[in-house]
């Protein structure tokens, strides 16, 4: 089995009282970052900044 090739991933993670949100970006050679993914999904544990 081949071994997979190393990517350098940068992962954005903000959490709010209404929703969470993610991004994750591969910083590329040329020091541009390219978007991999994003989402959302609402938040329902957090009132007003505590769980």
């Amino acid at each position: 089995m081949s071994k997979p090739a190393e990517r350098n991933l940068i992962v954005g993670l903000d959490i709010g009282t209404s929703q969470v949100k993610a991004v994750v970006g591969e910083l590329l050679e040329d020091d541009q970052i390219s978007i991999v993914g994003v989402g959302t999904h609402a938040s329902k544990g957090m009132d007003k900044g505590g769980v």
